[in-house]
């Protein structure tokens, strides 16, 4: 009877081998990409701890939804103080100004209706004199408020996909010797776990997301 000898395994070809190996890293690298994706709004989101502060700032942007949310803090005893952020002039309103007509600020309104209507002592709400363009500009614009009255803890309001980088950049500016809390308002609709399913949620991580990046590689404007 004849004895039979199992045929040698044929050799993999090296285009074999890189098949072998190149689908599952593939598959392995799309997993990854689609769990980034997913996790970029929760990531962009980073809301800090509350603590008692020496102020509230609230930066520009969505003013009236970021400031209800100091108004609520403050309420609350987390600072005796908000400061509102200057946010950026209209050149028509600069314009304006220069005829001797004075335009009320978005702060400005903010202030009037705290104090006017929901009772807030005037000397509690405070505005940065001047114009801001971007986050960068608003940390060093309260850093002299910081150092004036020789603040220890800050309370940030900003936008919820923008706690982060807000975050990032008041602490490059400000230094370390002052806390800074980042906080993002109650009646922001911005939702970081289901941000694509959003037209408006889509548009804020995508603007959000390289805006970051570009904070992280050194941009201070």
């Amino acid at each position: 009877m004849r004895s039979t000898v199992p045929a040698a395994p044929r050799a993999l070809t090296p285009r074999a081998r890189h098949r072998r190996i190149g689908v599952p890293l593939l598959a392995a690298a799309f997993a990854l990409a689609i769990f980034g994706f997913v996790r970029l709004g929760r990531f962009l989101t980073a809301p800090d701890p509350l603590n008692k502060a020496d102020a509230i700032y609230v930066l520009g942007g969505s003013i009236i939804d970021r400031s209800l949310e100091a108004l609520h803090l403050y309420r609350e005893g987390y600072a005796p103080r908000i400061v509102l952020s200057p946010d950026k002039r209209e050149n028509g309103a600069v314009a304006l100004e220069r005829q001797g007509v004075h335009m009320l600020s978005t702060a400005e309104v903010v202030r009037d209706l705290f104090v006017n209507k929901l009772g807030v002592p005037a000397g509690d709400i405070l505005i940065i004199p001047g114009s801001v363009d971007n986050t960068a500009q608003e940390a060093d614009a309260v850093r002299a408020l910081i150092n004036t009255g020789r603040w220890r803890r800050l309370i940030v309001i900003t936008d919820c996909a923008t706690t982060r980088r807000a975050g990032y950049a008041l602490r490059r500016a400000i230094g370390p010797d002052v806390s800074v809390i980042s906080r993002c308002s109650r009646y922001d609709p911005y939702n970081p776990d289901r941000w694509w399913q959003s037209r408006a949620d889509f548009r804020t991580t995508f603007y959000e997301a390289p805006k970051l990046l570009a904070y992280w590689l050194g941009l201070k404007g």
